[in-house]
């Protein structure tokens, strides 16, 4: 059997907030294969964003152990993880997080420059006509609607080729047709690829499309896993 590209083990999340301590996670397993398609789904609060950045160790578990291509992400420091996703992690956030003193180009290229690629800007260049923003590259964030900007993040994720590719609620802040051709493009850039796809959302048509879809309520699995409709 393969081994899963990401293991979670048993892991725990708790926060501590003005009021105390909160209980995010509750003793989630779960193993993700190669190349597969994951939606994570349920109500507001229940998790699933959570889980999605402790699978990017955006967010350092309690307890448990998470394991990413085989390295143990709960056993890694901030700078470790840093450089973990920079090498083989894409994400991609509902707020698109770009730099707006840069333009798109300059956007995508930096994280493929931080990491020393000798060809970063024609590879920023080569994903941003990718995701059709071939005429747009030297404009900056504030002369591009939000569907563009998304792009850009989405561009700048799948720049440096990661072999796992996170992506919350990619499409909730864009209107039905913008949204749509995001969800295009994810699946796309998955194919073009071969990365592991994650995604939170809310939205069933995204959901759908996934290979498999996983169900969070009040912290933890809503079992059965379920398998995405045809």
């Amino acid at each position: 059997m393969t081994e899963p590209v990401l293991s979670i083990s048993n892991t725990n999340l708790s926060l501590d907030g003005n009021a105390g301590r909160v209980d995010i996670l509750h003793d989630i397993s779960l193993d993700v294969a190669a190349g597969e398609t994951l939606g994570l789904v349920g109500p507001s609060g229940s998790g699933k964003s959570s889980l999605l950045m402790l699978m990017g160790g955006l967010e350092q578990a309690t307890s448990g152990q998470i394991m990413a291509l085989g390295q143990y992400l709960t056993a890694m420091n901030e700078d470790q993880l840093a450089l973990f996703r920079r090498d083989n992690m894409g994400v991609v956030f509902q707020s698109f997080h770009l730099i707006p003193t840069m333009t798109a180009l300059e956007n995508v290229a930096t994280p493929l420059e931080l990491a020393g690629a000798k060809d970063a800007f024609d590879r920023a260049a080569t994903e941003l006509q990718a995701v059709g923003l071939g005429d747009r590259m030297d404009h900056y964030p504030n002369q591009m609607s939000g569907g563009e900007q998304q792009r850009v993040a989405l561009a700048r994720a799948s720049a440096p080729r990661p072999r796992i590719l996170l992506a919350d609620e990619p499409t909730g802040n864009l209107d039905e047709t913008n949204g749509q051709a995001i969800i295009d493009l994810l699946f796309d850039l998955r194919d073009r690829h071969g990365a592991t796809l994650i995604m939170v959302t809310h939205s069933n048509e995204l959901a759908s499309r996934c290979d498999r879809i996983v169900r969070l309520r009040d912290g933890r699995i809503d079992a059965p896993v379920a398998k995405a409709a045809e």
